[in-house]
């Protein structure tokens, strides 16, 4: 039951962010910072690439997924559809790994230590599905405060 919530929450919040990119009327300020808004959207939507695929992808899902961190917030201009194919090549690969789960992976312990601590593989994937949420939400209003560029 766990795991279908999960599922559904990671699909929700992937497919909006996939809307959001496209709602940008001006495809360049993805990219715009202003003031205290020091990410771009488009730096936050390759961050949020970056960690599903290293946490679910490499992590639960097996995949030969390499990050790099430091350039998910340096990596500059990248066209908007390729940002969406990035978030759709991402939304299938959490789907692929998660359906894999079984309720009972989810009270093992995740295979790495990311806050200092062990953790259920249950409770990271709640992290990272909070983690994706409170981004998009940045997003959203990253486009509603400088889609003006």
């Amino acid at each position: 039951m766990m795991i279908a919530s999960l599922i559904s929450l990671y699909k929700r919040d992937l497919e909006k962010l996939k809307q959001e990119l496209s709602q940008y009327e001006h495809e360049n300020c993805i990219w715009e910072t202003s003031g205290n808004i020091s990410n771009s959207a488009g730096n936050l939507c390759l961050h949020l690439v970056g960690n599903l695929n290293t946490y679910i992808g490499a992590e639960l899902g097996g995949t030969n997924y390499v990050r790099n961190r430091p350039l998910e917030f340096s990596q500059k201009n990248i066209p908007r559809a390729e940002l969406i194919e990035m978030v759709e090549a991402t939304s299938k690969l959490v789907m692929d790994t998660l359906q894999k789960l079984k309720e009972v992976d989810l009270s093992k312990e995740y295979p790495q230590i990311v806050f200092e601590t062990k953790m259920t593989t249950g409770y990271f994937l709640m992290h990272l599905a909070v983690h994706l949420g409170y981004h998009l939400g940045q997003i959203n209003y990253h486009r509603r405060m400088l889609d003006k560029c």
